[in-house]
């Protein structure tokens, strides 16, 4: 079953002459690389997620960039009447939850980037859980629509966000542990977006998509992603992305150990 990949120019109309003005009074502007996204023809963006507020900051960037960003938003949304309407107006791509609707979704995702769309992916998932804010390891969503229809991956990298609106349900140690709840305008904030050039991922092309050329591609664009955001940071990315799984995993191991001894 396809559906054809849909959205109203006069609702995008409607979103840019929105948020464009509104995005500039909010939001001071550090910008590299858009020259790295691709003009036309599908293109996925892998980006870094710090914040609530780091979507809307990322599609100002893409979109001065010359490309119009489709987002995969959660299903949930789409029941919310406006903000429906917004959505499928625009041409984003609904996500459930479940694992057999997961698989849909991601066939929307291919035939949006075979039509030509430009795909805004957060291969974490969700906001980083490192305490420093770099980078967790990704899901494989990203490299495997990459790898099916032959799109390329632009890794980008933005910094700033979380100083407008800090994620406090991470860990509340290190740097996401000192920013202060809630939203912060003032004094305005500096949006700093930097794109890479593509990810190579021709290594895997023709390979069957295992686990395991899934995770490795995933683990090249989560690194390119980090590199880029270290050269924002003026830092050195950890060696080893976190990976949240594995900590709560050792966590629960640790406090059913410490319930044994106790």
């Amino acid at each position: 079953m396809g559906m054809n990949h849909a959205y109203s120019p006069r609702w995008r109309k409607v979103t840019i002459v929105i948020l464009r003005p509104l995005l500039n009074g909010l939001l001071k502007r550090e910008w590299r690389g858009r020259e790295n996204v691709p003009g036309e023809g599908g293109v996925i963006i892998a980006a870094n997620h710090i914040s609530v507020a780091d979507p809307l900051a990322l599609a100002h960037f893409v979109y001065a960039s010359g490309r119009y960003p489709v987002y995969l938003a959660k299903s949930t949304l789409f029941e919310v009447k406006l903000i429906r309407n917004v959505l499928r107006g625009t041409g984003q791509i609904p996500v459930h939850r479940g694992h057999a609707d997961a698989a849909m979704a991601l066939e929307h995702a291919e035939e949006a980037l075979r039509a030509g769309e430009c795909l805004m992916f957060y291969p974490e998932g969700s906001c980083t859980r490192d305490p420093e804010l770099w980078p967790m390891t990704g899901q494989t969503g990203a490299a495997r629509m990459a790898l099916k229809t032959g799109a390329k991956v632009v890794p980008v990298a933005g910094w700033g966000a979380h100083e407008l609106v800090p994620y406090k349900k991470g860990e509340q140690r290190g740097l996401a542990g000192s920013l202060k709840k809630g939203f912060h305008p003032f004094p305005r904030k500096t949006m700093r977006v930097i794109a890479g050039a593509p990810v190579d991922l021709s290594r895997y092309e023709g390979r069957p998509l295992s686990k395991e050329v899934l995770r490795e591609a995933t683990d090249d664009i989560m690194r390119a992603i980090a590199g880029l955001l270290g050269e924002l940071r003026g830092k050195e990315p950890p060696t080893e992305l976190y990976d949240h799984h594995r900590v709560l995993e050792e966590r629960r191991r640790g406090s059913s150990a410490a319930e044994e001894a106790s």
